[in-house]
């Protein structure tokens, strides 16, 4: 795509407005609306908003929502027909416009290449996080106590060490605005049981008593979770090795589908989520550049962190913290972010990206 048609970045959405529609959440990145008399399903807008550090920027990428929607249809697809990953079920239903009720059909304008019709299920509260290299914030734990998410490693490991067996290593999901948390695995598990309030519900997503444990997750569904996440990293990996890069390490979310009123055990489906191996959730590196030691610079946001790090646009100097809504993001750091994603793409799909 030109980067022509990035020189406004007011032309970029940052929000769809569609009045007919139940809006049901606006996260980090995407909408999520409810069609009336279609309860079983949800509508999933990715828009070109762009997050760093749990926060929102005020502008954003124009056609980002599109490529990541691309991206997560190709990966949806890759890891639903390969030997190892089939068995795990995703909620998309269809990208196809057309195929969608009539009441989305009308904002064709907006929606256009940037959504999903997917099946209705209740989100869990954590962050699916698989690493295959030390990097990141797992990197800056390991520098001060030797651990990651808790656990131990071996000594005298150094920046982008290839971790083998790849580890599952969670977070906490946090509402926007709020901080995810790097949790040990067994944090996962609990046997308490979940209570959702008024807003929860309407929402789909759980708020869970508090305990010692952060985000309970009732323990039969702790170890598929943590299963399905390291057989999907080992697949997507695979794929990403054949194209020449690494995938360093990934973010998967699960939902559960409504129990069967056939099944007397009251056990639901756990299936992916959500968006899939974009340059959002995951760390591309380039396979020829990569040694121990190495501070990668890959196919994702790490650019734009880096800006931000270095106080780019006043970013958490004001009042000695981050403000609320982030920074305005000048076109050149916008235009750079922008070919990562983009070559990301080409490089692992084998195609051009059209909008």
């Amino acid at each position: 795509m030109a980067l022509d048609v990035l020189a406004v970045t007011s032309s970029a959405l940052l929000k769809t407005e569609c009045p007919t529609l139940e809006l049901i959440a606006r996260g980090k990145v995407r909408d999520i609306y409810r069609v009336p008399g279609h309860d079983e399903a949800l509508l999933f807008v990715a828009t070109d908003r762009v997050s760093a550090f749990d926060v929102i920027m005020k502008n954003g990428i124009p056609n980002k929502g599109k490529l990541l929607t691309a991206l997560s249809l190709f990966f949806f697809n890759l890891l639903a027909t390969s030997p190892e990953t089939k068995h795990i079920p995703n909620h998309v239903i269809t990208s196809t416009l057309s195929e969608m009720p009539a009441e989305v059909q009308q904002y064709a304008d907006q929606l256009e290449g940037r959504s999903i019709w997917v099946r209705r299920a209740e989100i869990l509260p954590v962050e699916a996080i698989v690493r295959g290299y030390i990097t990141g914030s797992a990197w800056a734990e390991y520098q001060k106590s030797g651990t990651m998410h808790g656990m131990e490693l071996p000594k005298n490991l150094k920046e982008s060490t290839r971790l083998a067996p790849p580890l599952f290593t969670p977070s906490t999901k946090a509402e926007v605005g709020d901080k995810d948390e790097n949790i040990h695995p067994d944090q996962c598990e609990s046997i308490h049981r979940a209570r959702r309030d008024q807003q929860s519900q309407r929402r789909l997503i759980p708020v869970f008593l508090q305990s010692p444990v952060k985000n309970i997750i009732d323990p039969f569904y702790a170890g598929p979770l943590a299963d399905y996440a390291l057989a999907l990293y080992s697949t997507a990996a695979k794929h990403s090795a054949a194209k020449g890069l690494i995938l360093a390490d990934t973010k998967f979310e699960f939902g559960l589908l409504p129990a069967s009123a056939d099944d007397p055990t009251g056990r639901r489906t756990l299936m992916l989520v959500d968006e899939c191996l974009t340059p959002d959730s995951s760390r591309f590196w380039p396979a020829s550049t990569w040694a121990e030691g190495n501070k990668m610079v890959g196919f994702d946001k790490q650019f734009l962190r880096e800006w931000l790090k270095s106080g780019g646009g006043g970013f958490g100097t004001k009042g000695g913290g981050i403000e609320e809504d982030g920074v305005e993001i000048p076109e050149d750091i916008v235009r750079a972010t922008w070919q990562k994603y983009e070559e990301a793409f080409e490089l692992l799909t084998g195609k051009k990206f059209e909008c």
